[in-house]
């Protein structure tokens, strides 16, 4: 693929990272392979985790092509970028095509990211993943690799204003590839979820302490943090899922008037 836009991008996106103040603890990202195709699952925790996450390829000289939802890629301003990228548009409506568009990038040898949780963890802890991940990798004949991220969801995430102060540690773990055979997705899917816990878990231990002290909202209630705890978060999404339904309902009412 002809990339006219990612790189000034990347350039872009470092010298803004520079501004930030951020500072990248990356660990593993050798497992990132630096040709041919691969599949990196990562954690989601922050609105950002897109921009952020294409990072751990970095030291792999290569290009990630997210899948992210189609709302993005009709977006006015953002849709001709993210196209412009080679990301790859997610439906819910159509999500074979989707799918079958993610396993053809893979076959290209392009290193595709995918969100298996779909949507962001409001309790920072890696919630159930669906098993598209491990089919993709396994139908694509491509390892899978567990990523996560950890400090993102300080900057920008559900139910907490921005934040873009300077100083932030941005940790980015990249574990062992997993090699799927598509003889059992739901097994496979629980093994990367098992992987991607444990490095979530390595991750938040090493974080430097003094940017997470006890208590702190981004931090896990299972970790000292003031965080939902999971079945708390599965609540939360239940409420925002009602509530974008019947906001549909009432634009659906107001149009038919």
């Amino acid at each position: 693929m002809r990339d006219f836009t990612y790189p000034p991008i990347i350039t872009t996106a470092k010298v803004g990272f520079r501004a930030l103040g951020l500072r990248f603890a990356m660990a593993g990202t050798e497992n990132i392979p630096r040709s041919g195709g691969a599949l990196v699952a990562f954690n989601h925790i922050s609105y950002v985790d897109f921009v952020l996450g294409g990072y751990a390829a970095q030291p792999s000289r290569r290009l990630v092509r997210f899948m992210a939802k189609r709302e993005l890629f009709d977006h006015r301003l953002v849709g001709p970028l993210m196209r412009s990228l080679h990301h790859i548009s997610v439906d819910r409506a159509d999500g074979l095509g989707s799918y079958d568009e993610g396993v053809r990038y893979l076959r290209l040898g392009e290193v595709v990211g995918i969100f298996p949780e779909a949507t962001i963890s409001r309790s920072f802890e890696v919630k159930e993943i669906k098993t598209g991940a491990a089919r993709m990798a396994a139908a694509a004949e491509v390892p899978l690799v567990p990523a996560v991220l950890w400090g993102t969801q300080r900057i920008k995430t559900k139910d907490h204003p921005q934040d873009f102060s300077r100083g932030k540690t941005i940790a980015i773990s990249v574990g062992e590839p997993l090699h799927p055979a598509g003889r059992d997705p739901v097994a496979e899917t629980a093994e990367l979820r098992r992987r991607m816990k444990d490095l979530l878990d390595r991750t938040i231990r090493a974080y430097p302490a003094e940017e997470q002290p006890p208590g702190s909202w981004w931090l896990p209630a299972s970790y000292g943090g003031s965080a939902p705890t999971p079945e708390e978060a599965l609540r939360l999404d239940a409420e925002e899922r009602r509530e974008r339904a019947r906001a549909r309902a009432a634009r659906r009412a107001g149009r038919r008037r």
